[in-house]
């Protein structure tokens, strides 16, 4: 049995790698713009996907130009619960059972914006649209479905500019005497600290922190404070890490930030990209690494279409990286980075892989399972494993349905 569209559609998801600002709709964008008095590049969708959201970039700087926009038209709460209501009903008409919406809060910050507001404003469009679809969906109310989910990460830029926003001004202002790298750790800790605060006081399920940004130049250890007060808070972590530097990130962010978590780790077996004149046999110690990173059941967060846009030498997809990681038997979870900018979704994030990549029955729920298990779910583990337990029997039974049992797994035309 071919797997159709519709079938992928009904599998039981997730999206535990999903930036909130690089997600927006771009009729939404471009009318928060005008609202706002905002300037694009383009007044049209057309123009907005020509100019700004193209199909291909130089590198992931040109990529993360176009968050210069959708940032601009977040700077009030209306705005964050909009866009936050639409994402997550937009994921839950593909059938996307769980997410975890990152996002870097001190972007959002000014004069009558504080960080807990920040917070508050995405949590109540997440929490609007899962309300309504878990009670209008009647599948949902008599048990027959898994309900819809998600849980919050905060995310720490690895640099940033005092423009950005005016919470990052202020800190430059207040520390000036301080190294750029200095106030960027410095911004981290605060917003550890913030994040620990707003998820016990409020009960928001902030369920993750994370560090985003240029790996070149600013490595994990740097943030390792942060990190250290986050893991003692019980908080889940995640790092961007191998998405624009080798394997060398990788191993620090799971050695020196505690990382539960890895976002792309694209590079995970470069050794061309091995810098330390230290690690002599580079074969050796990708094979050690990706080794532990499987023992430890350590999930990479996998972003195709993104990646297959910021790495000009990445042709074809079949080369990415994810192959040698389902041959390693690593832990892995298809992801969408920014549904926006990379133009893309869950299910077309599937059906790449499906196409490009010798997928059987078994490795695709070991996938989407793996998903809902190394969620960093808000609550109780007895909660999550009846959460999981629910999506498994749910995802066996859409198959069964359409009678995808076979070894292999075509996709149709």
């Amino acid at each position: 049995m071919k797997l159709s569209k519709q079938v992928i559609r009904e599998l039981p998801k997730t999206d535990l790698h999903l930036h909130l600002d690089g997600s927006l709709r771009i009729g939404t964008l471009l009318e928060l713009a005008r609202e706002k008095k905002i300037e694009l590049p383009s007044d049209s969708e057309a123009g907005m996907l020509e100019l700004v959201f193209k199909e291909r970039y130089d590198n992931l700087t040109e990529y993360l130009k176009g968050f210069q926009y959708t940032v601009a038209v977040l700077q009030d709460p209306e705005s964050l619960e909009r866009v936050s209501f639409e994402l997550m009903e937009d994921n839950i008409r593909e059938g996307v059972r769980y997410i975890e919406v990152r996002f870097a809060p001190h972007l959002h910050i000014r004069p009558g914006l504080e960080f807990k507001d920040v917070l508050l404003a995405v949590n109540r469009g997440l929490q609007r649209a899962v309300d309504h679809y878990n009670h209008s969906v009647a599948a949902i109310r008599d048990g027959e479905e898994p309900p819809f989910a998600y849980g919050i990460i905060v995310c720490a830029l690895r640099k940033f500019e005092p423009v950005y926003s005016d919470y990052y001004r202020q800190l430059y202002e207040i520390h000036q005497f301080s190294t750029q790298k200095e106030v960027f750790q410095m911004a981290a800790i605060e917003l550890a600290r913030a994040a620990v605060r707003v998820r016990d006081e409020f009960g928001i399920p902030v369920v993750g922190f994370d560090l985003a940004g240029d790996e070149m130049g600013y490595p994990a250890i740097d943030f390792k404070p942060a990190y250290d007060f986050v893991h003692r808070n019980f908080m889940k972590k995640t790092v961007h890490a191998g998405e624009a530097y080798g394997p060398e990130s990788i191993f620090q962010a799971i050695t020196e930030l505690h990382a539960d978590r890895i976002g792309h780790g694209n590079y995970l077996f470069a050794t061309d990209m091995i810098r330390s004149n230290d690690i002599l046999d580079k074969q050796d110690y990708v094979e050690r690494l990706s080794q532990y990173i499987a023992d430890r059941r350590i999930t990479i967060e996998v972003c195709l279409s993104s990646n297959m846009q910021t790495i000009p030498t990445l042709h074809r997809i079949a080369d990415h990286s994810f192959g040698q990681m389902i041959d390693n038997r690593l832990s892995c979870t298809l992801c969408t980075d920014n549904r926006l900018v990379s133009r893309t979704s869950v299910s077309r994030e599937l059906e790449l892989a499906i196409k490009h990549f010798p997928f059987t029955v078994h490795q695709l729920k070991d996938m989407l399972v793996y998903g809902f298990k190394r969620s960093f779910f808000f609550g109780p583990y007895t909660r999550k494993r009846r959460y999981v337990r629910q999506n498994i029997d749910y995802l066996e039974t859409v198959l069964v349905r359409h009678q995808i049992v076979d070894d292999d797994l075509p996709l149709e035309d």
